[in-house]
C-alpha cells in the first residue's frame, strides 16, 4: 500500500505527547523538529490521525521538501511536486500560510505567490489547460522554511483540530483544546482518579478529561477538508476511522472529575460546553473560590490553568491568589498539582518547589508547567 508522509505541527513542549499519540496509532516517526512531528503511514493515517489525536493543531499532507535559496529555486523545487496526484483539474489551491525562520527567504507573501504560481505551472502542463476556474473542492496548502529548507504541505483538517466544536463560548484568557489535552497527557492521570480543576473558566480541562476518560475521539463529530480529497483517499476509508473511533468509546465509563469557578457566569458556560462534548454527565461543575477547595479524597490530582496577572491590577491579587491555592493543595491527602502559568513566582507562592517544570507555549506567552507530584497509590 502507497505510504503518506505527513507532517503534525503542535504547542512547543508537547512533541513528546504527540510522538506518543502517532505512535499509538500504528504509524512511523521519521523526525522530531520543535513545534512539529513528521510521521509516516498508508492511507488511513490521514482521516485516523485528523479524527484521532489530541495534542496536534492540523495534519499536513507533506508534498515536497527541497532547499531554496532564491525564488527561482523555490519556484522550480514546486514545480517539481506532482500536485496532479493529490489535486483534480477544477481543485480551489491556494498557499494559506507561509512561515520562514533563519532563511534567506524572508517574505512570507512573496513566498506564498511564488508557490502558486509554480503550481500552477505544473498543472498547466498536467491538465494541458491554460487557466483553472478553481470552483471544485478546497486544497489549502502551507509552506514552512527553515535554515532555507523548504517543506510544502497540502492542509487535510481545514479548521484547527483544537476546534472540537464544543467550545462555543470561553472565558477571559482560555486554554486551548489541544494544549489542555496535552498537559493532561503529561500527567499520570488516570480515569479512575479524582481531577479537579479550581480555576476551570469555561471548562477546557474538565471536558478534555472526559473526553480522554470515556476514550472519545476529539474529531468524531466533525469533518475535515480532506473528507473530500477523493482523488486518492476513498470514501469508505472515512467511514471506517469514524466507525473505529465510536466503537473504541466507553460510554459507561465511572469518572469522578470537577470544575470550580468563582463566578457563576462562567459555570454556566462550562456546563453547557460540557453537554455539547457529550461529557456533561462526567463532570461535576460548581461557583466556589479556591479558598474552598477540598476533598475527603486522596491520592487527587489538581490540573489548573490560573491567572497570569497580565494587566498590572490582576498582578498585585496574584500573591494572595497563588498562597490560597498553596495552602488548600497542601490539605489535600496525597494530591498532585500541575500548573500552567507565566507567573514566575508561582512556586514562590505555592509554598514549594516544583518537582518537574517544562516549557510550554501557551499562544505567544511563554510560560511553565509546574508539577507539583504528590504519593503514589498503594498498588491494588
Amino acid at each position: 500500500m502507497e505510504k503518506f508522509t505527513l507532517m503534525a505541527p503542535c504547542h512547543f513542549g508537547t512533541e513528546a505527547v504527540l510522538k506518543r499519540e502517532i505512535q499509538s496509532l500504528g504509524y512511523d516517526i521519521e523526525r522530531v523538529d520543535d513545534g512539529r512531528i513528521v510521521y509516516s503511514g498508508d492511507v488511513t493515517a490521514i482521516p485516523r490521525s485528523n479524527i484521532f489525536i489530541r495534542t496536534a493543531e492540523r495534519i499536513l499532507l507533506l508534498v515536497g521538501e527541497f532547499t531554496a535559496t532564491d525564488f527561482d529555486m523555490l519556484f522550480e523545487g514546486t514545480k517539481e511536486i506532482p500536485w496532479e496526484r493529490y489535486l483534480p483539474r477544477d481543485a480551489r489551491f491556494w498557499v494559506t500560510k507561509a512561515t520562514t525562520s533563519n532563511s534567506t527567504l524572508m517574505s512570507g507573501s512573496a513566498i506564498q505567490s511564488i508557490v502558486k504560481k509554480a503550481m500552477v505551472e505544473r498543472m498547466k502542463q498536467t491538465y494541458h489547460l491554460n487557466r483553472f476556474d478553481e470552483d471544485g473542492d478546497d486544497y489549502p496548502v502551507r509552506v514552512f522554511i527553515f535554515k532555507d529548507k523548504v517543506s510544502i504541505g497540502i492542509d487535510t483538517t481545514g479548521i484547527s483540530l483544537h476546534k472540537r466544536g464544543y467550545r462555543e463560548l470561553v472565558g477571559k484568557a482560555p486554554i486551548s483544546e489541544t494544549l489542555a489535552a496535552a498537559l493532561l497527557m503529561l500527567t499520570p492521570w488516570k480515569s479512575d482518579r479524582i481531577l479537579v480543576d479550581p480555576f476551570c473558566g469555561s471548562g477546557t480541562f474538565p471536558i478534555e478529561a472526559a473526553l480522554i476518560g470515556a476514550n472519545i475521539a476529539p474529531g468524531v463529530n466533525r469533518e475535515f477538508t480532506s473528507c473530500d480529497f477523493n482523488k486518492f483517499i476513498d470514501k469508505k476509508v472515512w467511514y471506517d476511522a469514524y466507525n473505529e473511533a465510536r466503537d473504541l468509546e466507553k460510554r459507561d465509563v465511572k469518572l469522578s472529575i470537577q470544575g470550580y469557578d468563582i463566578a457563576p457566569d462562567m459555570i454556566r458556560v462550562a456546563m453547557k460546553n460540557a453537554d455539547a462534548a457529550g461529557v456533561g454527565d462526567y463532570i461535576h461543575f460548581q461557583a466556589k473560590p479556591v479558598s474552598e477547595l477540598s476533598s475527603h479524597k486522596s491520592y487527587g490530582f489538581l490540573i489548573t490553568n490560573p491567572p497570569y496577572g497580565e494587566r498590572l491590577e490582576e498582578k498585585e491579587a496574584l500573591p494572595e491568589l497563588y498562597s490560597t491555592l498553596g495552602e488548600r493543595f497542601r490539605s489535600l491527602q496525597d494530591w498532585s498539582l500541575f500548573m500552567i502559568t507565566s507567573y514566575d513566582e508561582a512556586e514562590k507562592y505555592i509554598g514549594r518547589k516544583a518537582d518537574k517544570n517544562r516549557k510550554i507555549y501557551n499562544g505567544m506567552i511563554r510560560s511553565y508547567f509546574y508539577q507539583f507530584m504528590g504519593k503514589k497509590p498503594p498498588r491494588r
